[in-house]
């Protein structure tokens, strides 16, 4: 068993153009005071990380380390959710997802599928340079449409789809193992890994890559009213990160889980900040303490009701609390008597 490392937070959703929020040193220490030991990095950020010279560079990778580490600060992955949701998108989403791309690839789906690879790539070298072994990602989606079956789905839809977006990760996966780093999907509503069954598609099809791992956020799975606890008994080897994230789930006679097209404040099931949903946080961290996970637990701020500053703060100390420290010695040590082979034998009545 292993004690999980943390608290940790995911800084896309603080990122701004004010400080402390608008620089690398500024977040950093924000971050610490709050009460955090390390920092999920979205890679996309310019006013946080230069992906490009941090793929490039171990100078620029030692220097940027080095500043978190003054404020006290471990950087805990890099995270390309983003770029990789590029890697696959149904044209229904084009214009709604240009905008995660560089200006210069808008309007041409090719040349940002292009750039959304080259972008994985770098934040895999990257992840490499910094010293990191897991890079959350999107999978990415160009089945998502007809995650409904109506109209009735033609035969070989879903298997084209999941045959395409195996081949354009495979190649991502094998320079992920070549940099000794986990590409861990984000298992999330709007990617074609929305759930175990989808990732069992996709792992089937890259012939279960020891690359390809989890991002596991137990509030997605409430929305969805998915067994989050049994999920860690099933996929507990191909957990590679940890989103700490609550989530409350409340149907009513005119909405449940699609949602009614409401807004996120109106809607039956929705993000809240740590301690205010339904997530078992209690069964979630003894799962992880017995489970030899050997990641971070990273706060990842989404709520439609709380200050964000006031979740990320109240996180800090919800993650402090429900981590356990996992013990050395079993508790019944005290009452070993010792004991041999041929003690065994003679317990078992073998002896006679």
């Amino acid at each position: 068993m292993k004690t999980i490392k943390g608290p940790a937070l995911f800084l896309a959703q603080f990122a701004g153009d004010d400080a402390p929020f608008d620089s690398w040193g500024g977040i950093t220490r924000w971050a610490a005071d709050c009460g955090y030991a390390g920092v999920q990095v979205p890679s996309w950020d310019k006013r946080l990380i230069d992906l490009d010279q941090a793929a490039e560079s171990r100078d620029y990778c030692e220097e940027w380390l080095g500043q978190a580490e003054e404020n006290g600060i471990t950087v805990t992955e890099l995270a390309c959710h983003l770029q990789g949701q590029l890697v696959a998108v149904h044209p229904a989403y084009d214009v709604a997802f240009d905008g995660f791309a560089d200006a210069s690839v808008h309007g041409d789906p090719a040349a940002r599928q292009a750039w959304a690879v080259e972008q994985v790539k770098k934040a895999i070298r990257a992840s490499a340079n910094l010293g990191l072994t897991a890079l959350p990602t999107f999978s990415g989606a160009l089945a998502w449409p007809y995650i409904y079956p109506w109209p009735q789905r033609p035969a070989g839809l879903v298997e084209m789809a999941f045959d395409e977006l195996a081949k354009r990760w495979r190649p991502l996966l094998d320079l992920a193992d070549e940099h000794g780093v986990n590409l861990c999907y984000e298992i999330h509503p709007g990617e074609d890994l929305h759930d175990g069954a989808s990732f069992e598609m996709f792992l089937e099809r890259v012939n279960d890559h020891p690359r390809a791992m989890m991002l596991y956020d137990p509030s997605h799975y409430v929305l969805q009213c998915l067994d989050y606890l049994d999920h860690l008994d099933i996929y507990a080897e191909r957990i590679g990160a940890f989103h700490v994230k609550d989530a409350e789930f409340n149907p009513t006679g005119r909405q449940g889980v699609y949602g009614g097209y409401q807004s996120w404040v109106n809607r039956a099931g929705r993000f809240r900040s740590l301690g205010d949903g339904q997530v078992d946080f209690g069964a979630v961290f003894s799962k992880f303490a017995a489970m030899d996970f050997d990641g971070w637990a990273v706060v990842e701020w989404e709520c439609a009701l709380k200050h964000p500053e006031d979740g990320a703060r109240e996180g800090a100390q919800f993650v402090k609390d429900h981590i356990i420290r996992v013990t050395p010695h079993a508790f019944d040590d005290f009452a070993n008597a010792g004991t041999d082979e041929a003690a065994n034998r003679r317990m078992l009545g073998l002896e006679r």
